[in-house]
């Protein structure tokens, strides 16, 4: 703008060009059909592409929150027409070793027929797929809920045809998330999925759990994630605490026991035969499934003492396990299903 004399005459203009721009925008949005408010986030961008034996694609998408390309498989939809989305969040290890939906379950031939985009974000091992309020030395930066609410669901529905109807469901550490990410964007999901997660966070408990999974992988500290444990943002991403903000979502939680169940054998799927991977499961699979457990059943005690609806199924036997999952996965879609109307 002139900074001398005219300076009035400036002023006068600009705010005529800016009242026609903001005329052009809106004429835009009336004629495209497209959201009224914009978002401040620029949107995720899919830089390439490759098609997998499988029948996945694997994507590199650049993300401008996470600064860095980011690698995200998709299951594209039976058929033509616009689509529901399911995202599937991995666990802890976020995909890494062989530890993926894509690994460990029958997610392909499961969904081959079925009229919805499946989406598993790969990465994101210990950041329990949050926005973290400061780079941390080992992760790196962790923007996790605005890269999954704000950026890549429009880049997906953009290229598989998504109708804007989604649903969530995640493992483990993502058995938290999915209800944080539903907190933080509360109209982008109609169903949430939780298998073996711990929804509550900001409590002694909960503040453990989570210090356990995080600072357990590489040393990672929760200090740049979430604060000191009186800072706000714990509570904030509790799910426990936010119970009714999931009223109206259709929801599906499950846990087992922890006691060994019936894939827990050396005939076991991922097993093979190998008895050290049948200890592991066994012991360690038993104590995290046990600490879980008590989680859920705090969480639907919760739940029902609110009236929020959800589906809880607790089942005997059963340690933290891909089994498990794949089938509280398979229990889980005819409701995601009916959510999503596919």
């Amino acid at each position: 703008m002139n900074q001398h004399a005219d300076r009035g005459v400036s002023s006068r203009a600009g705010l005529r060009g800016c009242v026609a721009w903001s005329f052009a925008v809106a004429m835009v949005v009336a004629v495209l059909g497209l959201p009224a408010q914009a978002s401040a986030v620029p949107g995720a961008r899919i830089v390439a592409e490759h098609v997998q034996r499988g029948g996945e694609i694997d994507l590199t998408v650049r993300s401008v929150s996470m600064r860095t390309a980011m690698s995200v498989k998709v299951l594209p939809a039976k058929g033509f027409s616009p689509a529901p989305t399911l995202y599937l969040l991995n666990g802890a290890a976020g995909g890494e070793g062989g530890s993926s939906w894509f690994d460990r379950t029958d997610i392909r031939s499961y969904f081959a027929d079925r009229h919805v985009n499946v989406v598993v974000p790969m990465g994101g091992a210990a950041s329990y797929f949050t926005d973290w309020q400061r780079e941390d030395p080992t992760l790196g930066v962790q923007k996790w809920s605005t890269f999954l609410t704000k950026e890549l669901p429009a880049a997906i529905d953009r290229r598989f045809n998504g109708n804007g109807r989604n649903a969530i469901a995640g493992i483990s550490m993502a058995g938290t998330s999915v209800f944080q990410l539903s907190l933080h964007a509360p109209k982008l999901y109609q169903a949430i999925g939780s298998f073996s997660g711990c929804a509550q966070t900001s409590d002694a408990l909960g503040q453990l759990v989570v210090r356990m999974v995080v600072e357990g992988r590489g040393g990672a500290n929760t200090l740049n994630m979430w604060g000191p444990p009186s800072d706000p943002a714990w509570r904030a991403n509790d799910p426990y605490v936010h119970v009714e903000a999931f009223r109206g979502k259709s929801i599906y939680v499950s846990n087992g026991s922890g006691a060994p169940g019936r894939y827990d054998t050396l005939q076991g799927p991922g097993i093979d035969g190998n008895g050290t991977k049948l200890f592991d499961q066994i012991a360690v699979g038993a104590v995290i499934e046990t600490a879980t457990a008590e989680c859920t059943r705090n969480l639907q005690r919760r739940m029902q003492a609110a009236g929020v609806p959800a589906t809880f199924h607790l089942y005997p036997g059963g340690t933290h396990a891909w089994p498990y999952w794949q089938d509280e996965l398979h229990r889980a879609w005819p409701q995601f299903a009916s959510a999503l109307g596919a």
